[in-house]
């Protein structure tokens, strides 16, 4: 089994997506990764010699930010963001759509449920007399 930055690869994947499970490698940094060193696509990861796991352990420790350290970088952003009291880092804060998405209707994913007593719920219900 391939344990690449602390991340244990699927054994019966092909090694190009096997890297994905690397947070921080998408398809196409790992295509770039495997190009550099020459190793085939379509080789599965636990096929991988200790040589060849060791040389893409070497590649992205050196060219890449990933695991731990992008998840730092990345709440570190958000948090300036929110500090300086900018538009994004209030929508962050208030966990709204940061990107100008409609939230009228949709953003489900980003506002969670939706909540009991909605205003469509709270409408004028008709009584008989």
């Amino acid at each position: 089994m391939a344990r690449i930055e602390g991340v244990n690869l699927p054994s019966q994947k092909r090694i190009e997506y096997g890297l994905t499970y690397v947070y921080g490698l998408g398809l196409k940094s790992a295509r770039d990764i495997l190009n550099k060193l020459k190793i085939s696509f379509d080789k599965r990861v636990k096929d991988l010699s200790n040589e060849e796991v060791a040389a893409i352990q070497k590649e992205v420790t050196s060219n890449y930010v990933t695991e731990g350290e992008l998840r730092k970088e990345i709440t570190l952003n958000i948090k300036r963001l929110q500090e300086i009291g900018c538009y994004r880092g209030s929508r962050h804060k208030r966990g709204l759509p940061v990107r100008g998405q409609r939230t009228k209707t949709n953003a489900r994913t980003r506002k969670g449920p939706r909540k009991k007593g909605s205003a469509v719920a709270l409408k004028r219900k008709v009584t008989k007399k």
